[in-house]
């Protein structure tokens, strides 16, 4: 399974409904800086990846994005793998979301 996923790839995924999990793991500073999240995604705090990693139930793949796609993400995606869970991250994170015509929701 390849780390990443394009913003155009997740739009497809979201327009057909694919089962899956999205979760933005922006640091606690920058989600509270711009509180807003792709549709359907739940924050988690980057930080604490190895307890709510456990979670995660390994049926459906999961998506990640950080604020720009970069080592938050990167980080994240290794301990989630390293629990065996399916799980890409969004290439340029939500910058690169917001800049593909992305919408955002403000949980």
């Amino acid at each position: 399974m390849p780390e990443t996923i394009s913003p155009a790839e997740l739009q497809s995924c979201l327009a057909q409904k694919n089962p899956i999990r999205i979760l933005d793991v922006r640091r606690k500073t920058d989600y509270e800086a711009e509180p807003v999240v792709i549709p359907g995604a739940v924050w988690r705090n980057p930080d604490e990846v190895d307890g709510w990693g456990n979670e995660l139930p390994a049926t459906n793949e999961t998506i990640i994005y950080c604020a720009r796609g970069g080592s938050v993400s990167k980080s994240v995606l290794t301990a989630l793998r390293a629990k065996n869970l399916p799980v890409r991250y969004v290439e340029g994170g939500l910058v690169g979301w917001q800049s593909s015509g992305g919408e955002v929701d403000r949980p």
